[in-house]
């Protein structure tokens, strides 16, 4: 019987300007060169080729291209190159199909069929080079009265927040890459469920630190470095289910880091074993208020589900500080497949109907709404701030200024920029200093082009775009879509 027989995705040519010099064999993780002696030649195996592109981009001679391998397979419809391929893999292992970043799939993306309203004539636009425009925000909760006392509150710069991605699941380096260009761009970075190293202890009043369902490397010190506090309940790209960092992927500095012991597996359940109710979230969000001295806002953290204003409800009436929500392309470094692509609802529709919920039950002013889960550009962080969102927090954007080139392989610790591994050979690819800069340059075009936006729709502080769906148009929406996200069609 022939196995195996799927043809790969992609396919390499090295073409005449090869000089043979291996450099392509060194660069490559996953083990797709190998030289020749007998043939004196470089051999590609196409099988391994994940299309990260770090060969043909460091290859001296540009002697590599990389390209689909799209006569290999029957075209159809139903029975795409995917879907067979998935069903040969499984076939060939009999286990679940692990995949990472967000989902690719084609769910219909709300963003690109919401347009941003502009000034004309009777209320004009603003001319951000020569008026001031504000885009900074506060994450915590609001005093009901101006005369009560307001709670602890987390001032950014700009509405952007780095999403919470661990230590394990990306390299230290990238840490302090996103620590260095949180702290010169005046927001801050998340930590994520894997603990503070000791490196990043400096950068911790800009950083969220995680209280997730593993407990990782959590202690009075972890909790007081942080700027806030967040409990993680869900994330956008597998929502009901834990977290599983392999063993081999727990060296020296992460068994340090998370508090467990080096080469044991990291799993994180499902639930939190001290949480089934919201009575007992309250608990829990009190004792870390407790721990900390009420002197920084603590928030949970929850996927985009069809129930979210319900929940978000419960969660800001146990007393958060703030509502994360993450949706259906959110990202991750590891997750079956079939979760990241099958479950949860986007985060535009989510949003929306939380602000909703929040302005019915009148308690929206008691808790900030961060959202993150595919959010590409400063004109989807607008828009999401346009349907209720206090801020944005972005994650694989801020990889991508980093180097990642999106191949979908973070959860094999085989990353050749050095991004999602541990392994000291790849990791001392990136510079923090250097990935630092860039990332604060993508803060920083945001935070312009931002500002461009709000002046052509007349306004001046991002605060007077909070939930303000007037100024968004949908285009080529169904009128159930338009009702939850409470916007009107363009022309209109």
């Amino acid at each position: 019987m022939i196995t195996n027989n799927f043809p790969p995705k992609y396919k390499l040519n090295i073409n005449e300007n090869c000089n043979k010099c291996k450099r392509c064999a060194k660069e490559c993780s996953f083990d797709v060169f190998t030289f020749d002696e007998t043939e004196n030649n470089i051999v590609a195996y196409n099988k391994n080729c994940v299309a990260c592109r770090r060969c043909v981009l460091t290859c001296p001679q540009n002697a590599i291209e990389l390209s689909e391998n799209k006569i290999a397979f029957n075209s159809h419809f139903n029975w795409d190159y995917k879907t067979q391929n998935d069903i040969h893999k499984q076939s060939d292992t009999g286990a679940k199909l692990l995949t990472s970043v967000g989902t690719g799939l084609s769910h219909k993306n709300i963003f690109d069929h919401l347009l941003l309203d502009a000034c004309q004539v009777t209320n004009p636009s603003i001319d951000p080079l020569r008026e001031p425009m504000e885009l900074r925000t506060f994450v915590g909760r609001k005093s009901d009265n101006i005369s009560d006392e307001i709670g602890p509150q987390l001032q950014l710069e700009t509405p952007i927040v780095f999403a919470a991605m661990s230590f394990g699941a990306l390299s230290l380096n990238v840490h302090k890459a996103l620590g260095n260009a949180a702290r010169k761009a005046g927001t801050c970075m998340n930590c994520g469920e894997g603990g503070l190293h000791p490196d990043m202890v400096e950068y911790g009043p800009n950083t969220f630190v995680q209280v997730a369902s593993g407990r990782f490397g959590i202690d009075k010190e972890y909790l007081e470095s942080g700027a806030a506090i967040e409990i993680k309940i869900g994330q956008g790209a597998k929502p009901g289910i834990g977290g599983h960092l392999p063993g081999e992927k727990i060296d020296k500095e992460i068994s340090k880091t998370r508090m467990i012991p080096e080469g044991s597996d990291a799993i994180s359940p499902a639930p939190h074993h001290d949480i089934y109710s919201i009575e007992d979230l309250e608990n829990l969000i009190y004792l870390l208020k407790e721990v900390t001295e009420y002197k920084k806002p603590v928030g949970v953290k929850i996927s985009a589900v069809h129930n979210a204003p319900a929940i978000a409800t419960g969660i800001v009436r146990a007393g958060a500080d703030f509502v994360a929500v993450d949706g259906l392309k959110g990202g991750t470094g590891a997750t079956p497949a079939t979760i990241r692509d099958n479950v949860g609802i986007p985060i535009e529709l989510a949003i929306s109907s939380i602000d909703k919920r929040l302005r019915e039950e009148k308690i929206r002013h008691k808790a900030s709404i961060i959202a993150s889960g595919g959010i590409r550009s400063s004109a989807d962080i607008l828009k999401i701030i346009a349907l209720g969102a206090d801020c944005a927090s972005i994650g694989t954007a801020a990889l991508i200024a980093l180097g990642c080139t999106v191949c979908e392989s973070c959860h094999t610790n085989k990353c050749a920029w050095g991004i999602a591994t541990q392994k000291p050979e790849l990791t001392k690819r990136l510079d923090p200093e250097e990935g630092g800069e860039r990332v604060y340059n993508l803060l920083r075009s945001w935070s312009l082009e931002m500002k461009e936006l709000l002046g052509s729709l007349g306004i001046t502080s991002i605060e007077s775009l909070k939930g303000n769906r007037e100024r968004l148009r949908a285009l080529d929406l169904d009128s159930y879509t338009m009702e939850t996200l409470g916007v009107k069609g363009a022309g209109r």
